[in-house]
């Protein structure tokens, strides 16, 4: 198989850099989702499933008030400024 290219890329050999770059950059963006899933749900690291099946439906609707709160609140901050 021949290398990549594009007519306007001259080194081939920055394909596999590129590739690099796009891989260190999803496992970057993926790890601020992982903060924010850690931020809404309060579980940290591995343990989200045992965060889901230790909290009842009533943990979940006020942690989901909480949320809404805080959204509320940044909101009208927003709106402030």
């Amino acid at each position: 198989m021949p290398p990549a290219a594009w007519p306007w890329w001259q080194d081939a050999s920055a394909v596999p850099a590129a590739l690099v770059h796009l891989l260190a950059e999803t496992s970057r963006h993926a790890g601020h989702a992982d903060i924010l899933r850690e931020e809404l749900d309060g579980a940290v690291g591995t343990d989200a499933e045992a965060m889901a099946v230790e909290h009842d439906p009533a943990f979940w609707t006020k942690r989901r008030e909480e949320i809404e709160a805080s959204r509320q609140v940044s909101r009208l901050t927003q709106i402030a400024s």
